[in-house]
């Protein structure tokens, strides 16, 4: 009897061990985020980032044109921020969900943006103001195809 409440209990430590390491590796995702230096509302999405479980590697740049060119952002989806996650381009104020989405389903896209500045979205909480938005996958060749949509006040 004591033998089996020893193996007993050997299993379950082992088992929660191998779920907090796991638990660990899916929730702790290491993000790099270009910035301007001017830009307040980029700082807003870092911290979005951050309470959805991803480390920041937060680096201010003068030359945020350049760095969205070298990613591979179109110019008509380009926002405040670019990101980078697993190999995938975060472009503006994508919400943590999305992201989740994207790093789960690993389709084959350079990455996903919320094209301007969408008021509501993570980051630009504006009071109460809040407008639809489309957060859009984009691929090496330019093609553009809705990722998500999200409505003002849900």
């Amino acid at each position: 009897m004591k033998r089996f409440k020893l193996m007993l209990s050997a299993a379950l430590m082992a088992a929660s061990m191998t779920t907090s390491a796991a638990e660990n590796a899916m929730t702790e995702k290491e993000m790099t985020v270009y910035r301007s230096p001017t830009c307040s509302c980029c700082g807003k999405w870092i911290e979005h980032a951050k309470q959805n479980h991803f480390v920041i590697k937060d680096i201010v740049s003068d030359d945020m044109q350049a760095i969205k060119q070298k990613l591979g952002v179109p110019e008509k989806l380009a926002s405040c921020h670019t990101a980078i996650v697993d190999g995938y381009v975060i472009e503006g104020h994508v919400p943590a969900d999305d992201i989740e989405k994207l790093l789960q389903t690993k389709p084959k896209v350079v990455g996903i943006s919320a094209p301007g500045m969408p008021m509501g979205s993570p980051g630009m909480e504006m009071g109460g103001r809040q407008d639809d938005y489309a957060v859009v996958s984009f691929d090496k060749d330019g093609n553009v195809e809705v990722f998500s949509e999200h409505k003002a006040n849900q």
